[in-house]
């Protein structure tokens, strides 16, 4: 996430404090749970996820549909859905990975990260992480090779 920003008080103290883009990543995260825990017709979450990617910026956005396809063609079983407001792939209800668009915290690149239940163990340190600035014939395959690996 960014670096957080000094913010006065009303009688001019300083704090440090979450940043505007990570205050609206809680409240998305915040309108996820709820919608999840009301009853009645839900929207799929695939649905909610490609019209988050169609919001991005054109080189997000081309960088989100990218992935979202490698994910689905390389790890099915995967879930598409909505976390803090980003596209996620989920296993049995829990992050196995996901994107992070640039313009989200208004950084210089993407980022692509599996999480712990990622099956991604190489000894005792290993990359969970990648920043994207573009993708490459050369990521997107090994992009493909660790989303597969992931899931395994």
């Amino acid at each position: 996430m960014a670096a957080t920003k000094k913010t006065s008080t009303a009688n001019g103290e300083k704090y440090d404090g979450f940043t505007e883009e990570e205050r609206g990543a809680m409240k998305e995260r915040a309108k996820e749970l709820k919608a999840s825990a009301r009853r009645g017709p839900k929207v799929d979450p695939e649905v909610e996820v490609l019209a988050k990617i169609a919001e991005m910026s054109d080189s997000d956005r081309a960088i989100g549909e990218r992935l979202h396809a490698l994910i689905k063609a390389n790890a099915p079983t995967l879930t598409p859905r909505l976390w803090y407001g980003m596209p996620a792939y989920a296993r049995d209800g829990k992050i196995v990975c996901h994107f992070v668009c640039a313009g989200k915290f208004k950084t210089r690149y993407a980022t692509f990260a599996f999480s712990d239940e990622a099956n991604l163990d190489d000894g005792t340190m290993w990359p969970n992480s990648f920043a994207l600035t573009e993708l490459t014939a050369a990521a997107e395959k090994r992009i493909a090779a660790l989303v597969k690996q992931a899931v395994s």
